[in-house]
């Protein structure tokens, strides 16, 4: 069987078609659009820092456009999604639970998710908390007060929320929905009344196996060594596992310039032919999350676009090179730059504090408007009226160097 070659921005294109961020979207975004955005991505990370829109929500955004963050929050509601540790805390289809449901049995095996030390020490509490959550029904961690011991409280996390936090990995209970982004917790047996263990669940490695073929499907293009990143799995005996995918027709073999061997999923195989007649054009400009599938694996950003990449929100102030939350700036196939950016609500004003271009890339006509339609884009999805700009590479943005009044949605 021969083996395609491909360009590196053929590789690139893939790879965002398989992500959902080739083209703009086609149409106006659905509340139904979010089961099947998250289950395209297979996982949506969550991150609670909220400079700008939330991790989640803007992920979501640079995909379907215009839309409705409570969609999210009533998809989960309406149990839809579920929450677990996958590639971190993220949401998931809940038709997935037969895939993490081996983690939750071990959860000694989760790291610092958990501590057995803590269980057992409050063991009593947290067998008291079910039992209130049997007789009273869903929880938040404030429903609970902080029984604090002078000023500094006994731990940064009360009791409670540590107690929760617990039975959540242990799989005892889970996430039913969000109240101002705060976890709503209820038992998993309430949650989910028709799953049983000894009759339903997947043994770890069949289970890991259809994570690892998420992955491809979800990646699209990929070499061998990014598929474990994805669920944050061990690295598998790569071999063997690539000769099951591809004697399964999951997967076929590629050669990418620059890249060199790579593996191409095969619901992308109508598209390659596009790819290698140089017919498959990139036509998306957005704003990226730091915590977007496309650039969470740093490895992979540098390798496939060519990015380096750091999120500096805990990094001292100091010693950050860019800026506390900065979002990687996507323009037809290419990952052109960053910004660092806050949105004033009260004031309706999304701050460009500053904005980079990739070494390679140079302002121009086509880039410019791109990047303007994003960046505006984005600011009206979330309220603002007003676009400001501090720091800004010469060239690009010279018309609007003083601020751009946008149109509210």
């Amino acid at each position: 069987m021969s083996v395609a070659r491909i360009s590196l921005q053929t590789a690139r294109h893939l790879h965002l078609e398989a992500q959902g961020l080739l083209k703009k979207p086609g149409r106006k975004a659905r509340p139904g659009d979010i089961l099947s955005t998250i289950a395209r991505m297979s996982l949506l990370q969550i991150d609670t820092i909220n400079i700008v829109a939330r991790s989640p929500y803007l992920v979501l955004f640079s995909r379907l456009g215009h839309y409705s963050p409570v969609w999210l929050d009533e998809a989960l509601a309406r149990g839809e999604l579920m929450e677990y540790w996958a590639h971190e805390a993220c949401f998931l289809p809940r038709s997935d639970f037969e895939l993490v449901r081996h983690r939750m049995l071990a959860p000694d095996k989760m790291g610092w998710k958990y501590s057995q030390e803590w269980m057992q020490e409050h063991g009593e509490e947290i067998d008291m908390l079910l039992a209130h959550m049997q007789q009273h029904g869903p929880v938040r961690s404030a429903d609970f007060a902080h029984p604090r011991k002078g000023a500094g409280g006994w731990w940064a996390w009360k009791p409670h929320k540590r107690h929760l936090e617990g039975l959540f990995t242990a799989g005892k209970v889970m996430v039913i929905e969000r109240r101002n982004f705060q976890r709503v917790y209820d038992l998993t047996s309430r949650v989910m009344p028709d799953w049983n263990d000894e009759r339903d669940l997947l043994p770890q490695a069949q289970a890991e196996y259809r994570m690892l073929a998420n992955s491809a499907r979800s990646l699209g293009l990929f070499r061998a060594q990014w598929l474990a990143d994805y669920y944050r799995l061990r690295q598998p005996a790569l071999p063997a596992l690539l000769e099951r995918m591809q004697a399964e027709n999951l997967i076929v073999p590629v050669n990418v310039e620059t890249l060199g061997p790579a593996w191409l999923h095969t619901s992308l195989l109508p598209l390659l032919e596009q790819g290698t007649s140089d017919k498959l054009k990139a036509t998306h400009s957005a704003v990226l999350s730091p915590f977007d599938p496309v650039v969470w694996d740093r490895k992979r950003a540098e390798q496939l676009f060519n990015f380096s990449y750091r999120l500096e929100c805990y990094t001292p102030a100091p010693k950050r090179q860019f800026g506390y939350f900065v979002l990687p700036l996507l323009h037809c196939g290419q990952l052109v730059g960053r910004m660092d950016a806050k949105m004033h609500r009260q004031q309706g004003i999304l701050e460009v504090i500053a904005l980079w271009l990739e070494p390679d890339v140079k302002p121009g006509h086509r880039l410019e408007k791109g990047l303007l339609a994003a960046i505006s884009d984005f600011a009206r999805w979330q309220g603002a009226e007003r676009i400001t700009f501090g720091r800004l590479p010469d060239g690009l943005f010279a018309d609007a160097r003083s601020g751009l009044e946008i149109d509210a949605v």
